[in-house]
């Protein structure tokens, strides 16, 4: 496995395997590698010939009273998980080759940016796609692989490339979870044994929320309202958002119908953690408001 650490390195890696008639796949990362990280390396193992991977914990999209600073670190660790899945190249730069002096350009993404964690974490999301701008257009990668965990900011960054005509296209793979149900993240490793345990509380809100909705409620409100009361019960847990949008744009409803995305963004302690839900109703389980 090919390890680069500068963009003339990955360049090379990438423009070599491109003229020899190869897909490239590329996972995007802050490293801390967990099985979530890794479930995305192994499906784009299965579909790309080259498998590209990079480790960039990106100052410019935390905020200044965020965990920039202590986020998890464990770069051999993460070479070993990524070598023992099959990836050939991680690009690891530094925040200076990324961000040269008088580094002055960003990419924004409107409207879709204006809801979850984008009102939440105001400049996150610039910080992100400006990030992956760069990083699409160093490795030049056929096809990119995110995560439904962070479905915000897939929806986000595969707008950017259509609306900016970018030659990758964008592959969701779904949220791996412990075998408790938590989602995995490597935020998870700031919890406490007494923290994960009120954590839980978070998927056992969305497995209320998808079974209410297949008993037949239709109405985002009491969704939301069921879900926000399984969190508020756990007194270690503080709600951030409870949210219900139409998909694929994240738009306000008022009715349930068709594809529906439940997102739950909370504190732990000190740590944020989010998850969500697709919620899929056919047309033939629709009550539609008389």
């Amino acid at each position: 496995m090919l390890i680069c650490h500068t963009i003339k390195e990955i360049k090379s890696f990438t423009r070599q395997a491109a003229s020899q008639g190869k897909t490239i796949g590329f996972i995007p990362t802050m490293g801390y590698f967990h099985a979530g990280h890794l479930s995305l390396m192994s499906e784009a193992k299965k579909i790309c010939n080259v498998v590209v991977s990079s480790i960039f914990v990106n100052p410019i999209q935390f905020g200044p009273q965020e965990d920039f600073t202590c986020y998890p670190r464990d770069i051999e660790r993460d070479k070993r998980l990524a070598e023992e899945v099959g990836v050939d190249a991680i690009f690891i730069p530094s925040a200076e080759e990324m961000y040269p002096p008088r580094f002055s350009t960003f990419v924004e993404t409107k409207k879709i940016t204006d809801c979850l964690c984008g009102k939440s974490r105001p400049g996150h999301f610039q910080g992100v796609t400006t990030v992956v701008t760069k990083l699409f257009n160093i490795i030049q990668p056929d096809m990119a692989f995110f995560g439904q965990k962070d479905f915000q900011q897939a929806a986000i960054i595969r707008r950017m490339v259509e609306d900016l005509n970018l030659e990758v296209k964008i592959i969701l793979v779904p949220t791996v979870r412990d075998k408790d149900g938590l989602a995995l993240s490597s935020r998870n490793v700031y919890l406490t044994p007494t923290q994960r345990q009120a954590a839980l509380s978070i998927p056992k809100s969305l497995a209320l929320a998808a079974q209410i909705v297949e008993n037949g409620e239709r109405d985002p409100a009491k969704v939301k309202m069921a879900v926000s009361g399984v969190l508020a019960a756990e007194p270690l847990v503080e709600i951030d958002y409870v949210e219900i949008y139409s998909l694929p744009h994240l738009e306000e409803i008022s009715f349930l119908q068709g594809e529906v995305l439940l997102a739950v963004a909370a504190k732990v302690g000190k740590t944020r953690l989010i998850d969500n839900l697709v919620l899929k109703i056919p047309d033939n389980k629709v009550n539609h408001p008389k």
